[in-house]
């Protein structure tokens, strides 16, 4: 089978294209490379430079030519930040570019759609754990631009008969990630190993997932043969970001003072407490091995190892 992954060059998307490789699939990769790194791509796909939002008959030709069978669609913009600062951005990076991928994937017939979704759809849900049953309400663009993601899927499966695997992730973290509160603490204790200043006040609480597990959880999945399938990831706890901030000290050998920026939010649009019900997923065999403080410690050494920098 031919699969074609957008995103490919990406944090997550680069860990599938592997998965799919060595399950002998013939994997295209079509990424823009704004936020992937070529680098990241298995040497065993074929590699394009495209622009989902403004490629459409690049796009519509690949799909076309190498008889691609079914879509992983991982490429986005994955900062929920940037929608507070670039609204446009998140716009094309996100609804324009699924819009377009869709279209291809009718013009070209094929009919299979597993798509990367957020947990922020669900903004600042009243129900924890959150089952995916839970209305989707976001606070941030950037939640919101995924729900019309998941919307517009779900529209064209029933539309012009196709199926899709909708995954609503908890906070991905591991090696190969660019960007992520463990990324940025790390940063700034290399800047300054003295001071680190937080964003709110640490007591956000959040589930963090790592990306091996994640990985795993996403085939599981698959076994749902619903026309539209939609099906939480993430771990079974939850872990401060005043702790993360503890662990990545501790895995750099130092001991700085934690300032805060205050209030309960890091940045506009951020939902303080987050914690996804996986029953759905646990009923098909899947578990977590690791919980959100071992996902947080493994990825801080996997990023200091990638940045040249080393764990004590």
């Amino acid at each position: 089978m031919t699969v074609l992954v957008t995103g490919g060059a990406g944090f997550i998307g680069s860990y599938i294209v592997d998965r799919l490789i060595d399950c002998d699939y013939e994997v295209i990769v079509v990424d823009n490379l704004s936020y992937g790194k070529k680098e990241y791509v298995n040497s065993n796909a074929e590699f394009f430079l495209v622009d989902l939002a403004t490629d459409f008959e690049v796009l519509k030709n690949i799909l076309t030519k190498h008889e691609i069978e079914e879509v992983w669609h991982f490429a986005a913009c994955p900062e929920v930040k940037i929608g507070s600062e670039d609204p446009n951005k998140i716009y094309k990076d996100n609804i324009l570019a699924t819009h377009n991928l869709l279209e291809a994937m009718r013009v070209a017939e094929v009919d299979k759609i597993v798509f990367a979704s957020t947990s922020t759809v669900y903004g600042e849900a009243k129900v924890i754990p959150t089952p995916e049953d839970y209305p989707t309400f976001p606070i941030s663009v950037y939640g919101a631009s995924k729900v019309a993601c998941e919307a517009m899927i779900c529209a064209y499966c029933h539309t012009f008969d196709m199926r899709a695997w909708i995954y609503r992730f908890a906070n991905v973290i591991g090696k190969r990630s660019t960007h992520g509160v463990i990324y940025d603490f790390i940063l700034k204790l290399k800047k300054n190993p003295k001071e680190l200043l937080i964003l709110g006040d640490g007591e956000q609480n959040k589930s963090y997932i790592y990306i091996s597990d994640c990985i795993d959880a996403i085939f599981y999945g698959l076994m749902s043969k619903n026309q539209v399938n939609v099906l939480n990831i993430g771990s079974e706890d939850q872990v401060k970001v005043k702790r993360i901030a503890e662990i990545v000290s501790e895995e750099m050998g130092l001991n700085p003072v934690f300032k805060f920026t205050g209030g309960r939010r890091g940045w506009v649009g951020d939902v303080p407490v987050m914690l996804l019900s996986i029953e759905k997923l646990k009923s098909l065999g899947w578990r977590p091995k690791y919980n959100s403080e071992e996902a947080v410690r493994l990825a801080t050494r996997d990023l200091l190892k990638a940045m040249g920098g080393k764990s004590r």
